[in-house]
């Protein structure tokens, strides 16, 4: 009997949903994208109203055949891809590819991937959103006008290989223009005035800083600019008691965030978990796609990950709701359900990120899931259940000290009724997590003190006085979770595309990421520069954005997507014309290392940039051709002497990992393509243990060769290794 054939992107997806429909129904998978434009060439025709000329993407034979013969065979395809711009566009190619009109009602879409809402998708099919799918194309034929056209004009005036990008140029120029604020910024002189105080008869002491004076009355806030001045304040004070001279107290209550997008969820694993944004995105699509349960199967554990809303539908709620009144109790349920509002109406578009069932919290599926999926699904599980929580209650106290006119301030804070932070403790944000935390300068800061019960009048005794110089700070240089933000407050962007844009700058090499904080290179720096010498407005921040609100307007079914190409093109293609017929050619400087090449005796080495990154070479290029790896510490021991390892780009640009003595003396021969996993060694001969990556399965492997357990058919040691762990994945064979 025919049965009715369901389509999704991945196989994940297509397991977990399979356990929701029955067997009426086959489920298939696409494997992603069916059809794009072609690689070799441009693509779209600018003489016919810019059509794109759509091709089968190669590899992809097998799979659209695959769907072809089974639509043939089927009694009704629905078509059933992510529930977003790109989804719908895949749908519309895989309805193109099977002669389905997308006027039928072939497209299913769910915001979770549960039973309920499976089948409930099943039972009322729609069209296929052609504004959503015209919204798509725009931004696609844009990007590759863009990109098609610039790239090659970089490669002529710098070098071979490089790109450039609608939105990824605007996120190279904002960290190279914070790169040039910090590099230009000239630190201002303060001082800090700090007491130590106690109540009389009581040991714990607290800090008060130095604030202002008091004049006719009327407290004068000072800040403390020299040397000088912070003197005549000791001198003022030292004849002085220091009396409490008035205690503020105020009641506040903090409220919880709201659940997460994409954006603030990407922010959030950077900050708690230090997670690249790409890798956030993955370990996210695991989730929602599904993971196999013991006992269960394929599950989806979380709604759908590529959103910008903060709505949460009222089913959602109460189920919140009933859980938070059962573990914590009803005093943790605020009076009415909480509405988390949305910045404007388009992003109303899906739910918030949330867990897609309540019966499943993350101790409980802990043993099926790896590390990292734990920990970002209890993220997301904490946060959701937060922002459905009583607000925290809380009693600060602002104390003013007077020594004689001279008054010291003091800040103390109490936890009253902890609230939604009795699951949820936010934590501080270290120095470049927060832009408004890291750019308060210390003077203005408020001190965190566990205060003592102090009243007006008192006096206090005195530990000690610190005068301290201080100097204001630049900017913070961005991370990944800043970036991020600052690219969505700015409206560049939307939520799917930060994570590619962030790994695009570093895989070309404009933005490298040192612990974690983004440094342009000089290549990016360079190609900044040209692009906002002859292409202001691709690099312009509020063009670029000024250009998402007009796509917007095609997904809204406002306006056609090949005007916004009409309006953009012509004064693009005439400005890449008019800079393609200008000579010359940007030189990117070397670097000097202070030696001498040791092949020639004669030049002096430098730092290149090449396809592969950095690298040493002797400055008489081409009558030498010395050239040396430049190594790089990485984490971790060589398993032969227990000394440092380094890591080195082979002139394939593969990386290997060497102890940090080799070329030394004495010389440590260690080499491997993978990174020992510290402190493990194989049970079978006891050799070091390397992380082997198949497939994107990361799994424990003896670093030996020549042990027993590599082979054939055979599982090294049994141990198996979670997806995502912070060590490298590795193997051992000499490069």
């Amino acid at each position: 009997m025919a049965r009715k054939l369901v389509i999704v992107e991945s196989p994940a997806k297509a397991r977990t949903i399979g356990r929701y429909l029955g067997s009426e129904y086959r489920i298939a998978a696409s494997v992603g994208h069916v059809r794009d434009l072609p690689e070799s060439k441009l693509g779209v025709d600018v003489k016919k109203d810019f059509a794109p000329q759509y091709v089968n993407k190669k590899g992809k034979e097998k799979v659209i055949q695959e769907l072809r013969d089974q639509a043939a065979s089927s009694e009704r395809t629905y078509i059933a891809t992510d529930p977003d711009r790109e989804g719908e566009a895949i749908a519309w190619h895989i309805a193109t590819l099977l002669h389905i009109d997308p006027r039928d009602a072939c497209r299913i879409s769910f915001h979770e991937i549960t039973q309920p809402s499976v089948r409930q998708a099943i039972a009322t099919p729609r069209a296929i959103d052609q504004p959503l799918v015209d919204s798509q194309q725009a931004r696609r034929v844009l990007d590759r006008l863009v990109g098609y056209e610039l790239s090659p004009l970089l490669w002529k005036k710098i070098r071979k290989g490089l790109s450039a990008g609608r939105v990824q140029s605007v996120a190279t120029r904002m960290v190279v223009d914070r790169e040039a604020e910090i590099l230009g910024f000239k630190p201002e002189e303060f001082w800090v005035l700090v007491a130590l105080l106690s109540k009389k008869g009581h040991a714990r002491t607290f800090q008060a800083r130095f604030y202002g004076e008091l004049s006719g009355g009327r407290l004068r806030r000072i800040r403390l600019k020299t040397g000088q001045e912070a003197q005549r304040v000791l001198e003022d004070v030292d004849s002085h008691p220091f009396v409490v001279h008035d205690v503020r107290k105020q009641k506040k209550k903090r409220q919880p965030a709201a659940p997460f997008t994409t954006s603030t969820l990407q922010q959030e694993a950077s900050r708690r978990m230090g997670l690249p944004s790409k890798k956030t995105m993955s370990l996210a699509q695991q989730l929602y796609e599904g993971v196999d349960l013991a006992g269960d199967g394929a599950t989806s554990l979380v709604t759908y990950i590529r959103t910008d809303s903060v709505r949460v539908s009222s089913e959602a709620v109460e189920e919140a709701r009933k859980l938070i009144a059962t573990q914590y109790g009803a005093e943790y349920l605020p009076g009415i359900p909480r509405v988390h509002a949305n910045r404007n109406s388009a992003q109303d578009a899906h739910e918030a990120i949330r867990p897609a069932h309540f019966d499943l919290p993350p101790e409980k599926v802990r043993s099926s899931l790896t590390s990292d999926q734990y920990r970002l699904y209890k993220l997301v599980w904490d946060r959701f259940l937060a922002s459905q929580m009583a607000a925290c209650e809380l009693e600060t106290v602002t104390a003013d000290i007077a020594a004689g006119r001279q008054i010291f301030r003091t800040t103390g804070e109490t936890v009253l009724f902890k609230g939604y932070q009795v699951l949820l403790d936010e934590g501080v944000p270290e120095p470049g997590d927060s832009p408004a935390e890291a750019k308060a300068d210390e003077e203005e800061a408020p001190l965190r003190e566990r205060l003592p019960a102090l009243k007006t009048g008192e006096t206090l005794e005195l530990a000690s006085l610190k005068p301290e110089q201080k100097f204001t700070q630049p900017p913070p240089r961005y991370t990944e979770a800043t970036l991020i933000k600052a690219l969505e407050e700015q409206g560049i962007g939307r939520p799917s595309t930060y994570a590619p844009i962030l790994s695009t700058l570093m895989d070309r090499k404009y933005v490298e990421k040192e612990k974690k904080f983004l440094h342009p290179t000089e290549l990016g720096k360079v190609v900044t520069e040209i692009l906002k010498e002859h292409f202001p407005d691709i690099v312009d921040i509020h063009f670029t954005a000024e250009m998402e609100n007009r796509l917007d307007t095609v997904e809204n079914g406002d306006r056609p997507w090949t005007e916004i190409l009409k309006e953009f093109y012509p004064g693009f293609h005439g400005q890449v014309e008019a800079v393609l017929k200008t000579p010359g050619r940007v030189r990117i400087a070397d670097k000097p290392t202070g030696e001498t090449c040791p092949a020639c005796g004669q030049g002096d080495l430098v730092i290149k940039e090449g396809r592969f990154g950095k690298f040493t070479a002797c400055s008489r290029y081409p009558e030498c051709r010395f050239t040396r790896n430049i190594a790089q510490e990485v984490q971790g021991r060589c398993p032969l002497c227990g000394s440092g390892l380094q890591a080195r780009t082979s002139k394939k640009g593969n990386r290997f990992y060497t102890c940090d003595r080799k070329g030394s003396a004495p010389e440590c021969p260690f080499i491997s393509w993978d990174l020992p996993i510290e402190g493990r060694s194989c049970p079978t001969c006891g050799s070091f243990m390397v992380l082997k990556n198949y497939r994107g399965r990361r799994f424990a492997k003896c670093g030996n060769k020549d042990c027993p357990s590599h082979r054939k058919g055979e599982k090294s040691s049994g141990i198996a290794e979670e997806p995502g762990t912070d060590v490298e994945p590795a193997g051992h064979t000499s490069p």
